[in-house]
């Protein structure tokens, strides 16, 4: 049975796409198979494993409201070695639609149950809000990886989101937990945030995930190429990091680790399509 995660908080710019892109390829590339479910309208996550959003045949839209099924929504990413369901602004009204359909908060853990066999890591990209779309990742969910910057206000954030998991855990979903915290775009530099670490590994002790993800441009530049950074540039250090964080979590499921290391390489960027830059067309 594969390990469902959302990839959640309610603050927005944390890093939670980049964390489900990269972690996505990082899996794959220690031989892990991974599905990975974009819940937010932006489609974000969805261009950054190189599939274009706006050219999906089905998307998680059509899975949430039972237009296709999930194999037919599924797409392999070009760029790294797993399969994606994507989203796009059709997703924006889900919500609404959604609100009198019955199990709504069950919809996508109901089209998903036959396929979960198939893979071992699900990861779910959820929007910065408690609405009806990450509800329905959190009810699918058996946990929750909360990327989190080391600031003042983040740590304001994040009692928010422990309290929303807590009412889902009570109310929807008894699986639900916290699985761990990621400190992400962290610099060594800054006083504050090594602070802020140490208060998180304080209060929260080993469900602080040991892994750094560091602040890195390379990280920054790869969604403009359609590829996760991993895929980018793996021998950059934000690449190297979240490696380093799919070997922890593999680790920590009690599973292990390919006797051959990673499979990943570098890619070639003048070939790799830039669908992020792409101008919409004037139809």
């Amino acid at each position: 049975m594969a390990q469902i995660y959302c990839v959640a908080n309610q603050k927005g710019g944390v890093g939670k796409t980049t964390t489900t892109v990269n972690l996505a390829a990082a899996l794959a590339a220690i031989e892990q198979r991974v599905l990975l479910i974009d819940l937010d309208p932006q489609g974000n996550a969805t261009m950054g494993c190189g599939v274009d959003k706006r050219a999906l045949p089905h998307s998680v839209y059509d899975v949430l409201l039972g237009n296709c099924t999930a194999v037919q929504a599924m797409q392999s990413s070009p760029a790294a070695s797993f399969q994606v369901i994507g989203a796009n602004r059709d997703l924006a009204g889900a919500e609404i639609e959604l609100v009198s359909m019955e199990q709504r908060e069950n919809r996508l853990r109901n089209a998903l149950a036959d396929v979960q066999e198939q893979f071992d890591f699900i990861l779910i990209d959820c929007p910065p809000s408690l609405g009806l779309l990450t509800l329905n990742g959190l009810c699918m969910a058996k946990g929750v990886i909360v990327p989190m910057l080391c600031e003042y206000y983040a740590l304001e954030g994040l009692t928010d989101l422990v309290n929303s998991i807590k009412q889902v855990h009570a109310n929807l979903n008894r699986d639900l937990k916290i699985i761990g915290i990621l400190r992400v775009m962290f610099d060594t530099r800054v006083t504050l945030q090594q602070q802020v670490s140490e208060e998180l590994k304080q209060h929260f002790g080993d469900k602080v995930f040991e892994t750094i993800i560091p602040r890195n441009v390379r990280l920054a530049e790869a969604p403009s190429h359609g590829l996760p950074g991993v895929v980018y540039d793996p021998s950059a250090k934000g690449s190297k990091a979240f490696l380093e964080f799919a070997e922890e979590l593999v680790v920590r499921n009690g599973g292990k680790l390919p006797k051959n290391g990673t499979k990943v390489t570098k890619a070639a960027t003048s070939h790799a399509v830039p669908i992020g830059l792409v101008k919409p067309s004037s139809s």
